[in-house]
């Protein structure tokens, strides 16, 4: 199946991807721009289920690596993106089929689709997460044994780094490593796979997941209906604290936005203190010292007042917020699916419990 995008579309799916992105992947406002500026152009998005993949096929997702709060001082141009798959193809000599999406997240689910739009390449509607981590081996490639490497990165002055690790988590150190070498943000190809492998690997559905939330949501408020009921109802998400941010704690270290928010409860919640810790993305969600809430499942920040989510930069003291739990992909809890992004390896002695 293939389906044309438009300017609403985009729309949508900055809103639906930013729920799923739970806090990271990037300002999807930027990725939006970006574009809706491409389909104004006269260029066409079009985007094909993973049904649509041969085995015969080459897959290659492309991403921005990262602290996501780098963004907002240093906005991409939209050439470093192109440049790393251009790099990829033609100086590496690799066929590629299909770009795809490597999480569902911010600016990392538009870049695909700007990259396709701006090289003629198809767009497939698949990722590795089904959601947003902080490092590169956090991928169902990564639990089906594809190999991320080579990893072709490129940055707004035109720097460009291969590199060929000899594991998946040597890739996330070496890549991490140049990326603040690169001034904390980087452009990048990886994971590069067959069609038989990236089938049975991917999460399938996802940019067309988030376009359907973005809509239902828009579709509430046109109607007069409550948008956040709306949210709970079609990302099948569960409400579990309502409040307003009280304490922020934000750095960027060793490549990653790190931190916490306390929120005083209100409304239900009145009474009650919570607090969210994040690398990149929202990890664990605790009322007092009880577990809430952890990864891989979703959690993630929605403004009362205007049901928008927002990202882990954006997080800021006075803001009035609910936070909501969504149910991760199956292929996360598995054994290998919690020892790659489990509360455990994050370093939180704790078991996970699933929403």
């Amino acid at each position: 199946m293939v389906r044309k995008l438009v300017s609403t579309d985009i729309d949508d799916l900055a809103y639906g991807c930013a729920v799923l992105g739970t806090g990271g992947g990037g300002d999807p406002h930027i990725g939006k721009l970006m574009v809706k500026q491409v389909i104004s152009d006269g260029k066409e998005i079009n985007l094909y289920s993973v049904d649509e993949v041969d085995d015969k096929d080459w897959i290659l997702p492309v991403a921005m690596m990262g602290a996501p709060v780098i963004m907002i001082e240093k906005l991409p141009s939209g050439t470093e993106s192109v440049n790393a798959m251009n790099f990829f193809e033609h100086e590496m000599k690799k066929k590629i089929s299909f770009i795809s999406p490597i999480e569902a997240g911010g600016v990392n689910s538009t870049i695909p689709l700007f990259v396709g739009a701006m090289t003629n390449k198809r767009v497939v509607d698949g990722d590795g997460e089904g959601r947003a981590f902080p490092e590169l081996q956090m991928v169902t490639y990564h639990l089906y044994d594809i190999n991320a490497s080579p990893i072709v990165m490129y940055d707004e002055k035109g720097n460009v780094n291969v590199v060929q690790a000899v594991n998946n988590i040597w890739g996330e150190k070496i890549a991490r490593s140049v990326t603040i070498r690169f001034g904390g943000s980087a452009y990048i190809s990886l994971y590069y796979c067959d069609g038989e492998s990236y089938r049975k690997a991917t999460i399938p559905g996802t940019i067309a997941k988030s376009i359907d939330i973005g809509q239902r949501v828009r579709e509430a408020k046109k109607e007069g209906k409550d948008q956040f009921d709306a949210l709970l109802d079609v990302a099948e998400a569960k409400h579990l604290f309502t409040g307003k941010i009280v304490d922020l704690e934000r750095k960027v270290e060793k490549g990653f936005a790190r931190g916490r928010i306390t929120i005083d409860g209100t409304d239900e919640f009145s009474g009650r203190t919570a607090s969210i810790d994040f690398q990149n993305e929202n990890l664990i969600l605790r009322e007092e010292e009880k577990v809430i809430a952890s990864v891989p499942d979703l959690i993630t920040v929605i403004d009362s007042e205007s049901s928008t989510p927002i990202t882990t930069e954006h997080l800021r003291y006075g803001l009035r917020v609910k936070v909501i739990g969504i149910k991760c992909d199956s292929k996360w809890r598995t054994k290998k699916g919690l020892e790659t992004v489990g509360p455990r390896y994050f370093g939180y002695d704790i078991n996970y419990k699933p929403l």
